[in-house]
Parts: C-alpha cells; sequence; structure tokens
C-alpha cells in the first residue's frame, strides 16, 4: 500500500535539474549526451517496491468455481504436451514483479530485453510466447578510473546495489566485484526508445558519465525498426585536474534468462543444435577509434573452478585497466559443463584530459533468425530480409548499429521535436505518450519476413551510416536454449564502407563452420545485394495480448492499441487487417469445448470475427481463446468494420478498401442473428459477450449498442465509397432506425445506461458506453448522438468514475452506481482498466472537452507512472483495483493513449473530409428501403474499379 501522498499532490513536469545538477547538465549538454526536459525520471538508489496483485472475492470466486476447475483441468492438458496455456492464473512467476522496470532494447519482433533503471538486465523475451523476468546479474557495465600519480582509483559496477554473500574472501562469483554505487547522486531518465543514466560523480567526484541507450524504433522505417540491437554510448566528462584512464567494462553471461545459462556443454565453436531449435547469438562490442582502445575477455565463469573467474576479470580490470591483447587469438574453450556459466566480456579504455570529454560506444546484439511455433510452424523473422537467415548475422547486426545509430536518433528527434516542444500538451503527457510504446517491443513481438521475400532477398545492400575508419571489436555469445551454446570471439578492422561478398546464408542452409571467418581477416565491410524489395510488402505482425495472457493479435483489445500502429507503422496496421479480413471468411470446423459453461463448438464460424490469431500456431490455428464462444460475442465484428474503416479513411488506400470489402460486408451480415427483435439493434444473450469477459449483459447494451451503430454508418459510407450502393442503402435504413431505438431504450437525461434489463447494474455508468463515438469521431464521420447528450454523458463519467475514485487520480472506474458507489458486480465492473481510460479521454478531446480528457488520462499518469505511485512503469498493466493492485502486467490495452495523439492531431485526410454528411448522399433505391432489408443477397454488387488511392493522406501512402 503506497502512502497517502499518492493522492494529494499532482506533479506535473519533473524537470532534470532535480535529478542532475544544473552544472553536470551543461558540461553534458553536447552530442545528445543529456537527458531532454521532457523524460521520466527515477533516482538509482529509488526503491522497487513489489508490486501487490488482485484477488477476486469470496463471492466472485463462488460464480467462477466451475470456470475454475475446467481452466486448472485445461492447464494440465497442456502442459502434458509441454505447452503452456493461453490463459494460466494458476503458474506464478518464480521471481516476484517489482517497479523495476525500463526501456527495453532492440525493435520490434525480434525478441527482446529489457533493462531496468538501476541497470540490470531483465524481462527476457527471445522466444516467442516464452518469458522470464528474472535479471542475468552477470550483465553489467562497470568503469575503472586511475589518475595520473596513482593517488585517486576508483572501480565499481555501475548498478547500485550488491549481491548476496558480497565480499566473501572465497567468491569468485559477482559478488567478489565492486558493488560500490550507492545511486544517490545518479539517476535514470527514460523517453522511449532511448534512455540515459546519469551518474553524477559516481564513483569518482570528478568525472561526469552519461551512458545513452538507443534502439532503433523509427516511425515508418521498416527494416532498422526490426533490428535486435541496442547502442550504449557514453560520454566521459573529467572536471579534475588530473588526466584520467577510464575503462568501461560490458559482461554478458550466454544465457537468455532464467538458468539457461546452467545447460552446460557451452563451447568456443559455431555448433548446429540435433534437436532442431532455433538457436540464439549474441554479440557484443565496443567501437575502437585512434583514442579508444578495446581489448577481450572471450571466456570466464562464475565457480571456483574455473579457469578464469569472476573475481580474476575483476582484480585484472582494476590493475590494468585492459584485458591482454594476445585474448584475441584464443582457441576453442572447453565445453562448460552443467551447472557452470559461461561469460564474455569486451572493456573499452580511452584517456581523458582534464577538463577534456571523451565517448566511447558500445553495441549488443541477438540473433535468432527462426521463429518456430510449439505446434510446429516455423518462419524467419524481418529483419533476415536484409541480414541473411544465419545465426552468425549478430556480428553484423552490432556493426550495423554502431556505424547508423546517430542516423537513428537523428530521425527520433525529428519524429518527437514536435510533440516534446508543444506547449499546450502537459509534460506528463509528452513522455507518457512515448514510454508506453514501449509495448511494442516489450510485449512479446514476432515480426516475420513474407514467404516470397524468404525466396527472393536473402540479402539486402544496406547502407552504412559512418564513413570514419573504426574499429569494431566483437565477443558473440551463442545459445541454444536446450542443447548447447557457443561463445566465439572476433575482431575486425574495417577500413571504409564499401563492399565484400556477403557471408549470409540462403533460405534453409545455415552458415558452414569454413564460413565464420574471423573478421580481422576481412578486409571489408558485409555488403548485401537484393534483387527484390517492394515498398508495401512489410511481412507478417504479431503482438500479443499481454506477458500473462499469451495469444497473438487479441482483437478487442487491438481495437484500443491499434492507434499506436496506424500512427507510426500504418502498413503494419494495414497488414493486420487483411489478416483478419481474411479470417472473417475462413472457417475451422474443429471442436473446442468452452470452458465458461462447459459446451462445445467449432473453432472458428464463417462470418465471425476471430477472438485471436492463436498461440501455439497463429494463422493456422486462431481462437486460442476458449473462456467463451467468441462467434456469439457481440462486440467484434462491430469492432471489425470501424477499425477497417478508419484505417481506409486515414490511409486513403482504395485497393486496400477493396480488398477487405468482401469481409466487412459479411461480418455486417453475421450480426443480422443478433438482431432478434427486428428494431435494428443487436442484443446481448445474457452472458458477457463482449470484451468485458467476466461482466453479463442483457439486452441492448450501451457497449456494444454503440459500436454496432457505429459500424452500421461506417459500413453504409465505406459501400457508397467503393461503390456497392445497394449495401450502402441497406445499412442507412438501419442506422436511423438502430439509432433511434438505442437512443429510446438506454439514454436517461445524462448517459446511457449499462444495459435495458433489470438487473441490479443496468443503470450503472460504464465509462466505456461511448465506444463507438470514439471511433465514428476518430474517422471523420457525422457524431452519432446530438453533441449535448455526447458532453452530458462524459461530464458523468468524469464526474463519477474518475473523480469519485482518490480524486480522480487513479483513471476511470469500469462501472459506477448512480449513487456513487462502485459497481461491483464482478470483478472487472469494478477494476479501473488503464487502456479505456486513455479511450475515454480521446473521446472526450475529440467532443471539445480537453481539460476533462488531460484530468481523466492523468489519474493512470499518477498511478501507475509517478513517484509517488504504485510502480507500473514499463509494465501498463491492463487493471487495477481501486486500491491499486494489478492485474495482467504488460498488456496491449494502455496503447489507446496513441487514440489521444490521434484525437489531437488528426490527419489531414479525416479532417479533410467532405463536411457534407455522407449518409445524407446516400439515396433510396426505387425499390424502396423495407425490399432491400429483407431480401437483399448476400456479396458484392457492384466494387468501383481498383484505385491505389483516394483524397489526401498524412499517413506515407505509397502510392
Amino acid at each position: 500500500m503506497v502512502s497517502g501522498t499518492l493522492f494529494q499532490c499532482r506533479k506535473n513536469s519533473w524537470p532534470p535539474e532535480e535529478y542532475v545538477s544544473r552544472a553536470t547538465l551543461q558540461l553534458l549538454d553536447d552530442d545528445s549526451a543529456a537527458p531532454p526536459q521532457q523524460a521520466w525520471r527515477r533516482r538509482l538508489n529509488g526503491h522497487a517496491k513489489f508490486l501487490k496483485e488482485f484477488s477476486v472475492t469470496f463471492t466472485e470466486a463462488i460464480k467462477m468455481v466451475r470456470l475454475g476447475l475446467r481452466l486448472w483441468s485445461y492447464v494440465r492438458e497442456e502442459a502434458s504436451y509441454g505447452r503452456k496455456a493461453p490463459i494460466d492464473p494458476f503458474t506464478k512467476e518464480s521471481t516476484k514483479p517489482s517497479a523495476s522496470q525500463g526501456v527495453p532494447l532492440g525493435g520490434m519482433g525480434s525478441g527482446s530485453v529489457s533493462r531496468g533503471f538501476r541497470g540490470e538486465f531483465r524481462h527476457w523475451q527471445i522466444l516467442p510466447g516464452l518469458c522470464d523476468t528474472s535479471p542475468v546479474m552477470a550483465n553489467q557495465f562497470s568503469i575503472f578510473v586511475s589518475r595520473d600519480g596513482g593517488a585517486k582509483n576508483y572501480a565499481s559496477v555501475l548498478a547500485p546495489g550488491g549481491h548476496e554473500d558480497l565480499g566473501k574472501p572465497s567468491d569468485q562469483g559477482i559478488s567478489s566485484w565492486g558493488w560500490n554505487l550507492s545511486g544517490q547522486h545518479s539517476s535514470y531518465h527514460a523517453l522511449f526508445p532511448r534512455a540515459w543514466t546519469i551518474y553524477d560523480g559516481e564513483p569518482d567526484p570528478e568525472l561526469k558519465v552519461s551512458c545513452r541507450q538507443i534502439s532503433p524504433f523509427i516511425p515508418h522505417n521498416y527494416r532498422d525498426s526490426s533490428l535486435p540491437t541496442a547502442v550504449f554510448v557514453y560520454t566521459l566528462v573529467n572536471t579534475g585536474k588530473e588526466r584520467a584512464k577510464v575503462s568501461l567494462l560490458l559482461t554478458w553471461a550466454n544465457s537468455i534468462g532464467g538458468v539457461s545459462h546452467l545447460s552446460g556443454d557451452h563451447v568456443n565453436e559455431p555448433f548446429i543444435t540435433a534437436k532442431d531449435n532455433p538457436p540464439v547469438t549474441f554479440a557484443i562490442a565496443a567501437c575502437e577509434t585512434q583514442n579508444v582502445n578495446v581489448t577481450v575477455q572471450p571466456w570466464f565463469g562464475l565457480s571456483e573452478g574455473d579457469s578464469v573467474t569472476a573475481r580474476d576479470v575483476w582484480l585484472k580490470m582494476t590493475r590494468d585497466g585492459e584485458f591482454d591483447h594476445e585474448n584475441f587469438g584464443t582457441g576453442q574453450s572447453m565445453p562448460s559443463s552443467p551447472g557452470e556459466t559461461p561469460c564474455a566480456a569486451v572493456s573499452a579504455s580511452v584517456w581523458v584530459e582534464p577538463h577534456g570529454r571523451s565517448t566511447v560506444a558500445f553495441a549488443v546484439a541477438w540473433c535468432s533468425p527462426r521463429v518456430k511455433f510449439l505446434k510446429g510452424s516455423s518462419y524467419y523473422r524481418r529483419y533476415t530480409k536484409y541480414f541473411g537467415t544465419s545465426e552468425k548475422a549478430a556480428k553484423e547486426l552490432v556493426y550495423y548499429a554502431l556505424t547508423n545509430y546517430k542516423k537513428w536518433e537523428e530521425d527520433i528527434e525529428k519524429w518527437q521535436s514536435p510533440i516534446l516542444m508543444d506547449a499546450k500538451l502537459p509534460e506528463w503527457y509528452k513522455f507518457t505518450l512515448f514510454n508506453e510504446l514501449y509495448f511494442l517491443v516489450a510485449g512479446g513481438t514476432v515480426w516475420i519476413d513474407t514467404p516470397l521475400a524468404s525466396e527472393n532477398s536473402r540479402h539486402y545492400q544496406h547502407h552504412l551510416g559512418n564513413d570514419e575508419n573504426t574499429n569494431i571489436n566483437i565477443t558473440a555469445a551463442e545459445f541454444n536454449p536446450k542443447d548447447s551454446a557457443v561463445v566465439e570471439l572476433m575482431k575486425s578492422s574495417y577500413v571504409g564502407t564499401d563492399g565484400m561478398p556477403s557471408e549470409s546464408a540462403e533460405k534453409g542452409h545455415p552458415l558452414k563452420d569454413d564460413a565464420a571467418v574471423a573478421l580481422k581477416e576481412l578486409h571489408r565491410p558485409a555488403a548485401f545485394v537484393e534483387p527484390y524489395y517492394d515498398s508495401d510488402d512489410v511481412g507478417r505482425f504479431l503482438y500479443l495480448e499481454g506477458v500473462e495472457y499469451i495469444m497473438w493479435c487479441t482483437y478487442d483489445v487491438h481495437f484500443y492499441a491499434s492507434f499506436a500502429l496506424l500512427n507510426l507503422f500504418p502498413k503494419i496496421e494495414l497488414s493486420i487487417q487483411r489478416e483478419f479480413a481474411k479470417a472473417v471468411l475462413s472457417e475451422d470446423g474443429r471442436k473446442v469445448r468452452f470452458l465458461a459453461e462447459g459446451n462445445c463448438g467449432i473453432r472458428k464460424v464463417r462470418g465471425a470475427v476471430p477472438h485471436d490469431l492463436g498461440t501455439h500456431d497463429p494463422w493456422n490455428e486462431m481462437n486460442a481463446y476458449n473462456i467463451h464462444d467468441t462467434s456469439q460475442w457481440k462486440d467484434l465484428n462491430p469492432k471489425f468494420v470501424l477499425q477497417v474503416y478508419r484505417d481506409f479513411a486515414a490511409t486513403g488506400d482504395m485497393s486496400f478498401g477493396v480488398d477487405v470489402w468482401p469481409s466487412v460486408r459479411a461480418a455486417m451480415e453475421y450480426m443480422e442473428q443478433f438482431d432478434r427483435d427486428k428494431d435494428g439493434l443487436i442484443e446481448n444473450d445474457g452472458f458477457p459477450d463482449q470484451t468485458y469477459d467476466t461482466w453479463t449483459v442483457h439486452g441492448v447494451s450501451a457497449y456494444c449498442g454503440c459500436l454496432w451503430i457505429a459500424a452500421l454508418q461506417a459500413a453504409a459510407a465505406m459501400a457508397f465509397q467503393i461503390g456497392d450502393k445497394e449495401f450502402a442503402e441497406i445499412c442507412k435504413a438501419k442506422f436511423l432506425k438502430a439509432k433511434y431505438a438505442f437512443e429510446a431504450k438506454l439514454w436517461n437525461g445524462s448517459y446511457f445506461s449499462y444495459d435495458s434489463g433489470s438487473s441490479s447494474n443496468s443503470r450503472s455508468i460504464q465509462a466505456d458506453q461511448l465506444a463507438g463515438q470514439w471511433y465514428t469521431a476518430s474517422s471523420g464521420l457525422p457524431n452519432l448522438f446530438d453533441d449535448h447528450k455526447i458532453r452530458y454523458a462524459l461530464q458523468k463519467i468524469l464526474d463519477f468514475n474518475v473523480l469519485k475514485i482518490r480524486g480522480g487520480r487513479m483513471g476511470a472506474v469500469n462501472g459506477m452506481h448512480p449513487n456513487g458507489k462502485v459497481d461491483d458486480t464482478c470483478m472487472q465492473s469494478r477494476e479501473i482498466w488503464t487502456g479505456v481510460t486513455y479511450a475515454v479521454a480521446a473521446t472526450m478531446i475529440l467532443a471539445g472537452m480537453e481539460d476533462q480528457a488531460f484530468t481523466t488520462a492523468e489519474g493512470i499518469f499518477t498511478a501507475g507512472w509517478s513517484d509517488e505511485g504504485y510502480g507500473y512503469w514499463f509494465q501498463t498493466p491492463e487493471a487495477w483495483t481501486t486500491d491499486g493492485h494489478f492485474r495482467s502486467l504488460i498488456y496491449m490495452r494502455p496503447l489507446a493513449i496513441w487514440g489521444m495523439q490521434w484525437a489531437l492531431s488528426r490527419p489531414r485526410a479525416i479532417l479533410e473530409a467532405p463536411k457534407i454528411n455522407i449518409m445524407d448522399r446516400i439515396e433510396s433505391s426505387p425499390v424502396g428501403l423495407r425490399t432491400l432489408l429483407h431480401h437483399h443477397e448476400p456479396g458484392v454488387r457492384k466494387i468501383k474499379s481498383r484505385k491505389k488511392c483516394f483524397g489526401s493522406s498524412a499517413l506515407h501512402c505509397a502510392c
């Protein structure tokens, strides 16, 4: 439980001067070494408190006991096949979650490693669907400082705190290292995809150190944003009177988290696994220049009996500040035994003159080119399009990173600056907006190459961005998660940037041993030639609903999160919509047991939008979610239609519209079965048949009903523009009829009631009641209701769902009774959903209620991201209770904050949409609308000839 100060003060900005002295900021204010004015900040000595998970009430447990038993049986059944169930509330992580997260490393879809704000590498997601949250403590940066005269020497791991059994004389492991950093004068500054750690006189009072972490997350760059690599740039400023020799050390264990480093048989040579598990290669590198000397330690262990121990490494660096140059010629090591931890290290040393400054750059890359899902399907990752399919590509990735990171930073700053410099936006909003994007890296994303590209473009001509003579000294560690691993030492001396023959492998043919030539034998950097490249081909993209809910591209949640992709990577967003459009027209007749009721059905029904693209065989086995039969859900089809129309209108891509239109029409026609009283409205069926999957709905509901009438208008508008005017007339007639019925049944004078039933919560105030209006306004369509009704409902939500919960410092609770008491009908009605709160705020912005919007959304920042909050930074959960207990960390839906940014800066294609109500432009046919409503045939009657785009678009149309 946090202190009461959480809800007594509100901080709108965190000036860096509160964390770093102004003098230090001025010294570092060059070449991006100083952190930006707008960033999320923490002191390194900040306590990483444990997080508290939610629990169900006794009443809720009684209601869910049958579901719990069936789910337990299903989890055990999946485990018997060696698989993890997509939802498993019974198995807990060995490492208790804590407030320790920071900006993750790497681009999208190639596996990820996170780095905590105190410097530990943790939260390993290299293999799809698998996540180990525990830190690998051997992975550290350390610093060694000696000054002329030898009177002042400093050595410390650049992370605060210690290791258990620290300082034991016999200890040969990492606890023998100097864990001397207090963190009191050091601070962490995060603005995704970059982070800065400032050591303001620690451990040497006369040395200012900035470590800048850079990852290639660059909007509209579909190449570099797929790369599994990150760069760490150290800026060293000597404020003393003596010259200082500064040595930086990066140590790395051969591990992908957990106990994987203990598997044994780790050796110093390339290897092919016998069990067909995709190998993983790590590479760590430092950039050698005229002033920076790089040396390596190819192997050391953490046990007392190892030939080179962690203690030996530390003593060597403390004494000499570097390793022996002969290490570059080290041959194969002996295989490690089970229980041993093989590690490697690279050091970079430089002399810093009095009042001078120097820069040292490191890079980390990992290469797991082949994605293999548990039910057998395998794919190559997106970056193999440019770096080949060999697991040896890690060494080329670190070189590419070290020679291109400056261009990455230029592009990142160009993207972020307009928002950061906008004086109208609150400070907390600016950095929270960017930092919530962490999920697109750390949310279990998988980005694969397309089969066509895999066959025809295994090589790519990439242009290295540094024309200077540069030596890259690399230590690469290759690891197979189940069998064995290698550590390979390589040294390169690159002169110039002209090309040489590629060592990359063709599809299906890994590099031979004799191709793994030590880089020091090469004269020029690798170059790639690509005979085929389609700028519209962005491969296939998956991201998890959350690290605890292992389902790919969960669609009812993507509805909220998709604004981030549409803003930043619109081609990926369109590719996801195409995947679901194909799925709508498919059917999978395999039997599935649904756990909530115990009944059976088929896996995928034609015409129904799938809940997700699967878990263990995505694209081929959809609907991994099996709690309810989602073919009976009332929100998925309308959400599909709304997302497709928004993307169609925003991008102006007519070919996309034509391609997906049959699926849009099929999705709308499928929903007719749920309008049982023929009033134009769909009805819910007395069970949780929508994204709130424990919150029962009876009759017409505010949430699904609003989505439905919004979908009718969007379908009519899209049909009109595509050329299917007959279906446009049908949708218009239904829209007018449904809108009247919706308002008549649910509008009570100040908001739309939860549903039209007679239950105790039927008049509850649902925070998400205007979800359809949110999309309508976001797409440039006319409002669904009179302006005053929209504003009344939003004000009611603010007054009750937001401000009555700790004064508005926690976000919007999902359900609130009109008497001001939280709706405790079920677990979800009493929760605060972070992504829904952002969506409500976006709806307020679109309704001209910006002040109310930021008041609403700020509660998520205060409770989740602020110093006084609960500690959910870079792991924003799906939900928390009114006492701050979380459910489902690292969740997709909070990306809905980009719906706020969309509302603040809608693209020109939306803003310049025709001002005439498009519904008024749809004329009735002579046969009469009633005839159309009852006698229309399925299928598209007439579609305009295919065009590339229409209108004006601000989202990089490729035509």
